[in-house]
């Protein structure tokens, strides 16, 4: 029986979305990729397939990982960049051999080199990180409001007001948390 690992948070944003594959940071952790055939599942259903992963390939994908988190909360807050961050998040990106192409649907899609596709697909995440972080897309780095998250996430709604990564998780326990604790208060009490 395969084990059971907790769901991907999958957004539009490929280097943020791979940021979440370890959430609630700031509480209980919960790694969404915490063996290699997680990582190479997260990067089919990202659109990077790879037939497989080595365990070395993984930790360097979380030290990415990490690095991306750490630049993005940096730019979220406006403070300098981590230096370490930035170097791992620049050998990445230009580790990486990944060619863009365009499909007959009119859509792009990522090829992979066939030495080494782990190193290609993270190559693709790197260079995106690179986009959101220095400006390049449209949109802003935001830290998601709730205080056991505070994920950097990349808003693009038309006011740039998101105050958490995902509606879905932590704005619904937040805004849950805040209704029973007005119930708990009771109808009679000052607000």
């Amino acid at each position: 029986m395969r084990p059971q690992f907790p769901e991907f948070r999958l957004g539009k944003v490929l280097a943020t979305s791979f940021t979440a594959t370890l959430t609630e940071r700031c509480g209980d952790a919960v790694e969404r990729i915490p063996v290699p055939r997680r990582l190479v599942d997260w990067l089919s259903v990202s659109g990077l397939a790879v037939e497989s992963c080595t365990a070395q390939q993984l930790e360097r994908a979380w030290e990415l990982r990490e690095s991306i988190h750490a630049a993005a909360m940096a730019a979220a807050r406006r403070d300098s960049l981590p230096a370490s961050a930035v170097q791992v998040i620049n050998e990445h990106s230009t580790e990486g051999r990944a060619a863009a192409i365009l499909t007959p649907d009119g859509d792009r899609q990522w090829r992979l080199g066939s030495a080494s596709p782990v190193e290609d697909a993270l190559g693709v995440v790197a260079a995106d990180a690179i986009d959101i972080i220095t400006g390049e897309r449209d949109g802003r780095l935001a830290l998601c409001a709730s205080p056991t998250c505070q994920a950097a996430f990349f808003d693009t709604s038309r006011s740039r007001t998101r105050r958490w990564c995902e509606m879905n998780t932590c704005g619904n326990r937040e805004k849950k948390a805040r209704f029973n604790a007005a119930k708990r208060e009771g109808p009679g009490s000052a607000a």
